[in-house]
């Protein structure tokens, strides 16, 4: 008995052309699947939770007071932050207010420096708690922001944004199954 007979049919029954097709199917199905659990179970992993505090100085007290109607928010986990237009996995958890201690600052001929305070200044410091998961724990990137303490950071949800806040706290925990 011939491998391939003289009509190109491989053991007289099946084409060569089509074995390759059904051979192409299945590895392409075994890569698929692979992929898929294996991304997956990489992901759970290296997720870690990353709890920061970011503090924004300045904020006028009508621009709180429209912030605490969604912070914890609705769903009692915080509102959520976005970037670039899309929703990231992280949320702002708690604000906080404390009067702005902000003023004219001078520094005189000696070298000493001096904070005097202006006059109507009403506005607030505002820090925020962020609870956010990540998948790279070294780079700790929320949306297209780097976490790290000292680095400055946009807090912006759908309901509202502030730039020019500053990262002072950042805790990490590794990513529990729940």
């Amino acid at each position: 008995m011939k491998l391939v007979d003289e009509r190109g049919k491989l053991f007289g029954k099946l084409n060569i052309i089509d074995l390759l097709v059904i051979l192409l199917l299945i590895v392409a199905v075994a890569l698929i699947g692979w992929k898929v659990t294996r991304k997956d179970g990489a992901s759970n992993a290296s997720r870690t939770i990353l709890t920061y505090t970011v503090e924004v100085e300045g904020v006028d007290q009508e621009v709180y007071e429209g912030i605490k109607a969604y912070v914890p928010g609705e769903s009692g986990i915080g509102d959520q932050l976005m970037a670039n237009g899309e929703m990231v996995d992280a949320y702002v958890t708690n604000v906080t207010a404390a009067p702005h201690e902000g003023g004219l600052t001078m520094t005189d001929v000696n070298g000493t420096t001096m904070t005097f305070p202006v006059e109507g200044d009403d506005t607030l410091d505002l820090t925020f708690t962020i609870q956010a998961n990540v998948v790279n724990s070294v780079t700790n990137e929320v949306g297209t922001e780097e976490v790290r303490i000292g680095k400055s950071h946009i807090v912006k949800t759908v309901h509202f944004e502030l730039n020019n806040g500053t990262i002072t706290t950042c805790e990490a925990e590794p990513w529990a199954e729940g």
